[in-house]
Formats: structure tokens, C-alpha cells, sequence
């Protein structure tokens, strides 16, 4: 009974084994791919540059904002009750438009996001086409990301497609 239990376990332990063996295996590093592609250079160009466009204009409500609340203090004692409240409001709404502008720009859903959805997304999707053509037909199981595979110590050279995925895309 026990040399069946001992069987059965070492038999379940190489079955992950002998399946990896039949699996065809590859590796691409998306980093490298994406860097020698023109059309994501240019997006991520754009997107930075739209970026610093938006947070210059965040930058700047955030100055109106300290401005206005330094002018309150320094003027504070000198103004009635009505005036108080009226520039604690306008402190508060001026506040309150630099985290909307934030949202709007940078937040989950924000412009940003919808830029580079856009933008990157397309080049992203004729990557994976790319990737998709190239596993039919070396008839490959599994693409790994090697730039993403924090767990990857060592691989061979002759895994990794990268240039492949390039040459299918047409970039140099």
C-alpha cells in the first residue's frame, strides 16, 4: 500500500514535468520591441508632451490657489465676516478646480487614459497580432514577456523572438 502512495506521488510530480517538455516556449522583450517601433516612439512622445502641457495648467491653479489662501491670512484680520467667508470660498473653489483638473487630466478615467488608449493601444494590438502569427507558425505554446518576468534568471538566446516580432511588424 505505501509503495502505491509513494508511486502515485512521484508520478504526479513529473506529470508538470514531461507536460513543460512538450510545450514550445519562447520569449519576447516587450520593452526592446516597443522602443524599436517609430509609431510608439511618436506616441509616447505626444503623450508626454500632452502631459506636461496638462500639468502646467495644474501647476498654475495650484499657484492661484496658494496665492489666494497667503493673500487671505496676510488680510484676514482686516476683513469683515462676509468678506472672510466670501475668500475662505473662493480658496476652497479654487481647491477644489485643481483636484477636478487633476481628475480630469490624470484621473482612472481621465484624458490620459483616453489618450493612450488611443494611441498605444492599436501598436499594442498589432503586436500581439504579430506575436499571435508567429506562434502558429513556429507553433509555439507559450510567448513569455521576459522584460515583465521579475522570476527569470537565466534564458537562452535562441528563445527569445524579439527581432522576429520586429521583422513582422517591418521595423528595422
Amino acid at each position: 500500500m505505501t509503495k502505491k502512495i509513494v508511486f502515485f506521488l512521484l508520478a504526479m510530480l513529473a506529470l508538470p514535468t514531461m507536460a513543460a517538455e512538450k510545450s514550445a516556449v519562447a520569449y519576447v522583450d516587450m520593452a526592446y520591441i516597443l522602443k524599436n517601433l517609430p509609431q510608439y516612439e511618436s506616441a509616447s512622445e505626444q503623450l508626454s508632451l500632452i502631459s506636461k502641457r496638462w500639468q502646467k495648467e495644474i501647476d498654475a491653479a495650484e499657484q492661484q490657489a496658494r496665492v489666494l489662501a497667503t493673500n487671505y491670512q496676510t488680510e484676514q484680520i482686516f476683513l469683515s465676516d462676509d468678506m472672510r467667508k466670501k475668500r475662505e470660498k473662493e480658496i476652497v473653489d479654487k481647491e477644489n478646480e485643481v483636484l477636478e483638473l487633476k481628475r480630469k487630466y490624470f484621473g482612472q478615467d481621465g484624458e490620459l487614459f483616453k489618450k493612450r488608449e488611443a494611441l498605444i493601444k492599436p501598436i499594442q494590438d498589432e503586436v500581439y497580432a504579430a506575436l499571435q502569427d508567429l506562434a502558429n507558425e513556429k507553433r509555439l505554446d507559450v510567448i513569455r514577456d521576459r522584460s515583465s518576468d521579475p522570476s527569470l534568471l537565466y534564458m537562452s538566446s535562441k528563445l527569445d523572438i524579439s527581432d522576429q516580432v520586429l521583422q513582422k511588424l517591418g521595423a528595422k
